[in-house]
Parts: C-alpha cells; structure tokens; sequence
C-alpha cells in the first residue's frame, strides 16, 4: 500500500513539475517583431490590427516591434527578445545562420508564394536597359532587403556592373517608399524595389504613389526571377503549443476577407501558406552571386 500511495504522490509530483515547465516555457507576453519595409511608424500602424487579433484569439498580451532597419529584427531574435518575427526572405536566411528559428508559414500573394526584385527608374530618363546605369546615381533599400539589395546586387553583377566602381553614387534609402520617391523626385537616376509581378501590374510605385499620373513616370528596365517569398518564423524556445495556435491564427487569417484586407495592409500580402528552410536555398545562393557575404552584412550593422 505505502508503494502505490508512493508511486501516485510521485505520478502527481511530476505531472506538477512537467505543468511547471511548460508554463516557465509559455510567456506572459507574446513579443512580435516586423521588418520596416517602409516608414517604421506605418508599420506599426499597418500591424496593430494584426496584433489585435493576436490578442484576442490567444488570450494574451501581445507587444509589437518594428525595428529602425532588417537587421535590428535579426538581432531582437538572437537576444531572444522575439518570439515571432515577420522577415523578408534574406532576413530569414541571415536569422537562420544566426539564431535558433524555425520558418512556418511564407506569405502568398494572388495565389503565388514569390515576387520579383525590380530596377526602376523615371520613364522619362532616358534609361533603357541595366547597361545605361553606368555613370549614374542608384538607390538601394536596407542592405539586408531582399528586392532592396541582394537580388538587384546579382542582377547587376551578371551585367558586370559593380556599383562601387560603376555608379556616380548609391545610396541607401532605408525602405521600399523611400527608394520610390527618390526616383521619382530625380534624387536618383535609379533604385531598386518589389514587384509582386514581373509585368508592372501589382508592384512597389503602385502602391507607395497614389497618383496615377505619378505611377505613370515610374519605368521598370529588370525584373528579377521569382523569389520565394517573406515569412513568419517561431523562436524555437517558444512553447510548442502556443507557436502552432500563432500559426493556425495567421492560416485563419489567410482564409477570411477581413483577414486578407489587414494581411495586404501590412505587407501587400493576400495570406500565407507552410514553409520550410529548404524554400530559402535559392536566397542563400543570391548572396553569394551577388558577393556579398552573409557574416558581413551583420558585423557592419551591428553596434
């Protein structure tokens, strides 16, 4: 009798412990963390929305951050001060090399899990093809933006270009409205952007100019091939349980028109489907044609 009064107290006793654990793996407060792919304040503003929704469909608090570049995401995950992350796909592929993260879900837009880098510059310019940037002034977006930088930057070195050595001067404008604008205000001759579509249809300048007779001056000379898309990743010490109610919240959100409305605010997505690191092969090798080594990138951004 005293053994199998031992062995419940025991059974007991670790069912407590193992509750313990989980609940010491489940934070209080769920830290969500978003790329600036523009104006960070916007951002912010375009995610509230979304973390509403968080709050409410898991019951609880849920703490927004936006980043002042890519890299400060990256970094907010390395500290382990982000429990899930929405990352452009170099992003991703730099957290990964870097932190302990697991990719879900990767967006999709129309139907389709990728979209396009694009080279832009005013129509009016004179600018036909990628030959006709050398001698002149470029924009890139964040130097850890997929389309922004890394993707354009293999484009360019395929052409033999080197925009150290072959443009007047590049700049870095910080965010994909930033890179339109300065094209469209001559700051630049030409930038470098997203296209959710490589025929100009669904692209960056339509969504960042509201004038018509704007997007009209805006020329795409280079679109990229398709890249997969930007995604959502889980901190891999987050509770599991919680991490597969977060992603079944953003499938949910995929499946209802309100949902899609806030998704397409946000980052001009229609919603997400399942992912896996493999997706990002492609992205890995863009670095490399592109020259620009990964462990680099993050020293130079990082304080």
């Amino acid at each position: 009798m005293t053994n199998r009064l031992f062995i419940a107290a025991l059974t007991v006793w670790l069912g407590l412990l193992g509750a313990c654990i989980e609940s010491a793996k489940k934070p209080k407060v769920l830290r969500v963390g978003f790329v600036p792919a523009e104006d960070a304040a916007q951002v912010m503003q375009n995610a509230q929305p979304v973390v509403e929704i968080l709050r409410k469909q898991l019951d609880m608090e849920v703490q927004p951050f936006v980043a002042t570049d890519y890299t400060g995401v990256v970094e907010a995950l390395r500290a382990n001060k982000l429990d899930v992350a929405f990352l452009s796909p170099a992003s991703y592929v730099l957290a990964k090399s870097e932190t302990n993260v697991k990719v879900v879900l990767k967006s999709e837009r129309k139907g389709i899990p990728a979209y396009y880098a694009a080279i832009i510059t005013r129509a009016d310019s004179g600018i036909k093809t990628l030959e006709d940037l050398r001698g002149k002034t470029f924009a890139f977006g964040d130097s850890l933006s997929t389309t922004g930088h890394v993707f354009p930057r293999k484009m360019l070195k395929a052409h033999g270009i080197d925009p150290v050595r072959d443009f007047k001067q590049v700049l870095y404008s910080g965010g994909h409205d930033a890179t339109v604008l300065a094209v469209l205000n001559g700051k630049v001759d030409a930038g470098a952007t997203y296209a959710n579509s490589p025929d100009s249809q669904d692209t960056a300048w339509m969504r960042y100019l509201k004038n018509p007779e704007d997007v009209k001056k805006i020329h795409a000379i280079a679109f990229s091939e398709a890249i997969p898309a930007d995604n959502l990743v889980i901190n891999g010490n987050l509770d599991e349980r919680l991490a597969k109610k977060i992603e079944n919240v953003f499938v949910e959100l995929s499946r209802d028109s309100q949902g899609k409305q806030m998704l397409r605010e946000l980052y001009q997505i229609d919603g997400f489907v399942s992912a896996t690191d493999k997706d990002y092969d492609s992205v890995r090798q863009a670095f490399i044609d592109a020259g620009i080594p990964l462990k680099e990138v993050f020293q130079k951004k990082k304080p």
